[in-house]
């Protein structure tokens, strides 16, 4: 059972990649755009330039795109990831110690599984592997990569 997981591991880590992209990416678009509702439900956006708000938001759409596409994603998940920390401790903790209190929960989870893209890698359908198929290169699958460092 443990080796069936393990060769799937990959592929699972690859559309987990995907949906944590998409879902930032998505909450950088409300923020500029106003899409999905906006940022207040009502199709309200920041206003450009304002810190830290605009600078975040931009860091969503383009870091989440990154991740999502598989595409530099251990330095767009580094950033991403940062960016979230920020808005955890600089936003939400102030107003109270836990996520549920403060309304930092998507802070919160968003820096965690950022984090863990930039330990682990894409996984599969990232297109860092299609780029380096087409020069060529051989990149090993990151469960590979960890069983040879293990």
């Amino acid at each position: 059972m443990t080796e069936r997981l393990n060769s799937a591991q990959p592929y699972a880590l690859g559309l987990f990649r995907i949906v944590v992209g998409l879902l930032f990416f998505c909450h950088g678009a409300s923020s500029l755009f106003g899409a999905f509702g906006g940022m207040d439900g009502n199709g309200a956006t920041v206003d450009a330039g304002t810190w830290p708000g605009w600078y975040a938001a931009v860091i969503q759409l383009v870091g989440g795109a990154l991740v999502m596409l598989g595409l530099g994603t251990r330095v767009a998940a580094f950033v991403s990831s940062g960016s979230m920390a920020y808005a955890y401790f600089k936003v939400h903790q102030p107003e109270a110690l836990w996520p549920m209190e403060n309304g930092g929960e998507a802070s919160a989870m968003f820096c965690w599984a950022l984090l863990l893209l930039v330990f682990t890698g894409s996984g599969a359908f990232g297109l860092d592997r299609v780029i380096a198929s087409a020069r060529g290169e051989q990149k090993p699958a990151d469960s590979e990569r960890a069983t040879v460092a293990a």
